[in-house]
C-alpha cells in the first residue's frame, strides 16, 4: 500500500477513536445538531476503518506464512496461504482507494430534473414527455418520490419544457450525469413519408440546495411578477393571478410556476427551483475551471453538449461520452436506467483513481 494512503488510513483511525469517545460521553446528546453531525461522520468512517484493520490483519498473516516457509514441512502451506492472502489484500486495498475518493457532498440530495424541448418542434416536444416519463419511472423502481413543479405542455401532445423535483436518497448521485442534450431519431407520428428524423431536448439535473447554507436569495435581488395561468391553447385554468415569475437580477435567472392555485405556493417552489439553478451554475462554473486542467469524460455540466443519443428504428441507446451502446431501448425509456447510470458512475470513479493515482505519484 502506497505510503501516502497508509497514512490517511491512520488518520482516520486516529479520528474515529475520537468519535467513539466523544458519542460515549454523557454530555454526546447536549447538543443534537451536533450529535447528529457526529454520527453521521462516525459512520462514514467506521467501514473504512475496518476496512483498513482487515487488511493490516492480512499483512500480519503475510509475515505470519513467511516465518513458516522456512519449515520445509510447512512451505507448501505457507506458500498457498501467502498467495490468497495477497490476493485478498489486492481486494481490499482497491475498495480502500475507491473508499477515499473524494465525496461529492450533493450525492445524497434530492434533485429538480427539467427537461425542455428542442430541435424539432412538435416530435422534440412529444420525446420531452418521453424522457420525463423515463425519469419518472426510474424514481418509481427506486421508491422515489416525484413531484411536479411546473409545466408548460404542448398542443400536440408531451411537453415544451416540464419541471420536476425528485425525492430519494441518493437521487443526485444516480442522475447527475444526464444533464446535457438528448437526441432522438425515429420516424414521427406526423411523418407521412416514413422518413427517419432526428430531435433533441435538453434535461438539467440540479441538486436541491439547502435553504440556509447554500444559497441565499437577497429580496433586493428578486424580481417577482405575478399574472395569471393559463394551460395548453391558452385556456384559462383559473381567474386569479395566481403565476409567479421570479427573476434573479445577478444571473439574470428566470423560474415561472403556475401550476398550483395558490399564489404562495407557486412562489415557494419558484424560489426552490431558483435556488437549485443558482447552486447549479455555481456547481457547473467550478466543473469548468476543473474540465480546463482535466478532460472529465462525464459531469462536465455542459448543457449544449450532446450526451445520448436514442434511435428507435435500430433499438439503440449510445451514450457518447463513455462510448456505450445498449440495445435495449424499450427497457430505458420505461425506467431501467441502471446499466447507463452505473456505466456513467464507474467511468467517473476510475478517473478519480487515475488522478488520484498521478497525485500520489507526484
Amino acid at each position: 500500500m502506497k505510503q501516502s494512503i497508509a497514512a490517511k488510513l491512520a488518520q482516520l483511525s486516529r479520528r474515529l477513536e475520537e468519535l467513539n469517545q466523544l458519542l460515549s460521553s454523557e454530555t454526546a446528546t447536549a447538543d443534537l445538531d451536533n450529535y447528529r453531525k457526529l454520527t453521521r461522520e462516525h459512520a462514514e468512517i467506521a467501514p473504512v476503518v475496518e476496512l483498513y484493520q482487515a487488511y493490516r490483519s492480512g499483512e500480519d498473516d503475510v509475515r505470519t506464512a513467511q516465518e513458516m516457509a522456512g519449515d520445509p514441512a510447512m512451505r507448501d502451506f505457507a506458500e498457498s496461504e501467502i498467495l490468497e492472502t495477497r490476493e485478498r489484500l489486492g481486494k481490499i486495498e482497491a475498495e480502500l482507494q475507491t473508499r477515499l475518493l473524494p465525496r461529492d457532498p450533493n450525492d445524497e440530495r434530492n434533485i429538480f430534473v427539467e427537461v425542455r424541448a428542442g430541435t424539432g418542434g412538435d416530435e422534440s416536444a412529444l420525446f420531452a414527455g418521453e424522457l420525463f416519463r423515463m425519469y419518472a419511472r426510474f424514481a418509481e423502481r427506486n421508491g422515489w418520490q416525484v413531484e411536479l413543479i411546473s409545466q408548460s405542455p404542448a398542443e400536440i401532445g408531451g411537453y415544451k419544457e416540464i419541471i420536476v423535483k425528485i425525492v430519494g436518497r441518493g437521487a443526485y448521485s444516480r442522475l447527475k450525469f444526464e444533464s446535457g442534450g438528448h437526441r432522438v431519431q425515429r420516424v414521427p407520428v406526423t411523418e407521412t413519408q416514413g422518413r427517419i428524423h432526428t430531435s433533441a431536448c435538453t434535461v438539467a439535473v440540479m441538486p436541491e440546495a439547502d435553504e440556509i447554507a447554500d444559497v441565499v436569495l437577497n429580496p433586493s435581488e428578486l424580481r417577482i411578477d405575478t399574472f395569471r395561468a393559463s394551460g395548453a391553447g391558452g385556456q384559462h385554468v383559473n381567474k386569479t393571478d395566481s403565476a409567479i415569475r421570479v427573476t434573479h437580477l445577478p444571473t439574470g435567472i428566470v423560474v415561472e410556476c403556475q401550476d398550483d392555485r395558490s399564489q404562495h405556493k407557486n412562489k415557494a417552489r419558484a424560489l426552490s427551483v431558483l435556488a437549485a439553478r443558482i447552486k447549479d451554475k455555481q456547481i457547473r462554473e467550478q466543473q469548468a475551471k476543473t474540465a480546463a486542467t482535466r478532460k472529465s469524460l462525464v459531469g462536465s455540466g455542459d448543457r449544449s453538449e450532446r450526451i445520448r443519443t436514442y434511435n428507435f428504428p435500430q433499438g439503440r441507446v449510445t451514450d457518447h461520452r463513455i462510448n456505450l451502446t445498449l440495445y435495449k431501448i424499450a427497457q430505458i425509456m420505461d425506467g431501467d436506467l441502471d446499466d447507463l447510470t452505473g456505466a456513467l458512475a464507474a467511468e467517473h470513479q476510475a478517473e478519480q483513481l487515475a488522478q488520484l493515482g498521478e497525485e500520489v505519484a507526484a
